[in-house]
């Protein structure tokens, strides 16, 4: 289905939404992105697997970097598209209106229409951002073609109500094991439980009380929790192994290697297992085209507390921020739904900056 980019943000909304790409079945739109995009003179067109770049080459003095991934979790019978209105506001409703395509309509609409922006501007749209991160378009993309990295600031669509969002939480996945002794249940005392070994992590769990971390004049709410329990062998076994599953949502004045001394240090005596592990990102307010953009959009900031892939542009020296319409509550929802104003509202805000004189 060929995409209408004159439409308005909200219809190309719905447009995008209504051709299904849950992660690795990307194809399709991305197809219809590069057919949209290829007869405009003002953008060169990149593709990368299901990734699509189109960047501006005016010779201005700054560059923008502008991404959303166009993948989406499992569908679960909502699409296609509708709109609804609830307490007098309407919605577009269905799969990735928020997460995320709801921000690539947005962006994909300006990269069309602005011919002539203040800044060079390289815009992405990436896929697989929703499976395991070695498939992440992102990742693939720098990795292949490091040279479309570079630029003064990035700003990456995800749902953020509308608002700024800068940085993100890093992420850390461990598993804490304790070891016992098996024995028969019916005489538990010449063995070792496991599960009881494991309590005190558990106990100490449900007494941690979460930093708030200021960086960089934003303060970021950090997560210590028990997201699974495992143990035992059978009804009538003294265990000799239990494990507990922990997520470690830190801020980013730590690095992922600090994160894991500090979960050694609080669960000293047990073995520890890292999972998974992802940096997170400072929110680099202080590098002067963010703080233009922050003024032309709004003014304010606010921290993002999940992992997003602005960390990838933070790892590369490119400060970072989130900023897309959709509220991040909806992301994956049964129920997702985007506040279509706050689709306009973000066009209007992007389309102030990239075309204003204080951008360039």
């Amino acid at each position: 289905m060929p995409l209408d980019l004159s439409a308005t943000s909200i219809d190309l909304t719905r447009q995008i939404c209504d051709i299904e790409s849950v992660s690795g079945n990307e194809k399709t739109l991305a197809d219809a992105i590069v057919a949209a995009l290829s007869p405009l003179p003002h953008l060169e067109i990149i593709r990368d697997g299901d990734t699509v770049v189109a960047r501006t080459n005016l010779g201005r003095e700054r560059r923008a970097l502008i991404a959303g991934h166009i993948d989406t979790v499992p569908l679960n019978k909502n699409l296609p598209t509708r709109f609804e209105e609830d307490g007098g506001v309407r919605y577009l409703w269905g799969r990735g209106t928020v997460d995320m395509k709801a921000g690539v309509a947005v962006q994909l609409k300006l990269a069309a229409e602005l011919t002539d922006p203040a800044i060079d501007v390289t815009w992405m749209w990436y896929d697989h951002e929703e499976v395991n991160a070695e498939l992440n378009g992102l990742g693939r993309l720098a990795r292949n073609r490091p040279d479309l990295f570079v630029g003064d600031f990035a700003i990456l669509g995800e749902p953020s109500n509308g608002v700024v969002e800068g940085g993100c939480n890093g992420n850390l996945r461990v598993e804490v094991r304790a070891y016992g002794v098996r024995a028969h249940s019916a005489r538990g005392w010449v063995g070792e439980n496991a599960i009881h070994k494991i309590a005190p992590v558990l106990d100490l769990l449900a007494g941690y009380t979460a930093r708030d971390v200021e960086v960089d004049g934003l303060v970021y709410r950090e997560g210590l929790n028990a997201v699974g329990v495992s143990g035992g062998v059978a009804g009538n076994i003294i265990p000799d192994e239990a494990m507990v599953h922990i997520n470690y949502r830190f801020a980013p004045s730590r690095s992922s290697e600090e994160a894991i001394a500090y979960l050694h240090e609080l669960f000293a005596g047990y073995d520890i297992t890292v999972v998974d592990r992802a940096d997170g990102a400072r929110p680099g307010l202080d590098a002067p085209l963010a703080q233009e953009f922050v003024s032309a959009v709004g003014g304010v900031a606010k921290p993002k507390y999940g992992w997003t892939d602005v960390a990838r542009f933070s790892a590369l020296g490119i400060p970072a921020v989130n900023y897309g319409p959709g509220d991040p509550l909806k992301a994956h929802a049964d129920d997702e739904r985007v506040d279509v104003e706050q689709i306009v509202a973000v066009e209007a805000g992007l389309r102030a900056w990239l075309s204003g004189p204080g951008a360039r």
